[in-house]
Order: structure tokens, then sequence, then C-alpha cells
């Protein structure tokens, strides 16, 4: 499998983006019909702004469920492995080396990387520099700031 074009995703995200593009291919196709249908019994269509409005809300729907068609047929489920090392879908607490403050982070799939849910993709810096590493592994990672050296707490 080409793993440039594949996307990791959490059970729990698989079937949201799932439920989302079911309601986009049903309800949301349906709403976006009949606005097009009352746009269109408006009249002159080169001055309409509903059904403008319409069509560049059906535009955005169709490509919306073509991401997530796309995501959904290149996804492979994380199934995090309770091993001791560092994978997809472990939560590991690290610390900077020479201070006391502890950051817990859930390693994820780029698609669902989100640093204000403490979610970091497995191929950012540091989410890479953290694969198949164990606890009390110092590890570091290249930022803007410069190199950053870390000690892994507890992998879970």
């Amino acid at each position: 499998m080409d793993t440039e074009s594949t996307t990791y995703l959490s059970k729990e995200k698989f079937d949201e983006l799932t439920q989302e593009l079911e309601h986009m291919k049903t309800s949301r196709r349906r709403e976006i019909a009949e606005q097009l249908e009352y746009a269109r019994s408006l009249g002159d269509l080169s001055e309409n702004a509903e059904y403008e409005e319409a069509r560049n809300l059906q535009a955005a729907t169709e490509d919306r469920i073509r991401i997530i068609e796309e995501q959904l047929s290149h996804a492979r489920i994380i199934e995090h492995a309770k091993g001791s090392s560092v994978s997809l879908g472990s939560t590991v607490t690290i610390q900077k080396v020479g201070e006391k403050e502890e950051h817990t982070y859930e390693i994820v799939g780029s698609a669902e990387a989100n640093m204000q849910e403490r979610k970091i993709s497995h191929l950012s810096p540091m989410g890479a520099a953290l694969m198949e590493k164990k606890k009390a592994d110092v590890f570091t990672f290249d930022t803007p700031k410069g190199s950053q050296k870390y000690k892994i707490i507890a992998v879970k």
C-alpha cells in the first residue's frame, strides 16, 4: 500500500467521517436540490442570487463529499498495539530536559492532528521523533527555535 496516500484514523474518526458522508449524500444533497428548485422557480437565472448561492453550496458539498470519500478509501484504522514503545494511537507523556512540566499527547494520523486536543501527527517533527521510543528514552527533534530535547515519562 502506498504510504503517501494512506490516511491513519482512529475508529471514532472513521465512524464520524462515515456518518458525515452519509448525511452529505442524503439529507444535504436533498436540501440543496430543493433550494435549486426554488431558486429556478424565481425566474431569470442570470441575476438570481438564490440560484447562485445554491450552486455554490452544491459545489462545496460535492467537494467535501469527494474529500471524505478519498480519505475513507485510503483509511487505515489505528489499532494501537499495547506495547511499551510509541506507535500510532499511543498516549505519551513527555518532559523537556531540564524542566519540571510534563505534557501528554496522543499520536494520531495527520488527518486527526489537533494541538488544542493534544493530538499530534506521527509525521510531525515531534511525532516522528517519538515513534518506536520507549519510557525513559531521551529524544530530540528540530523546531524553528532550534533542536529540542525531551524525555519520555510514560507510554500508554
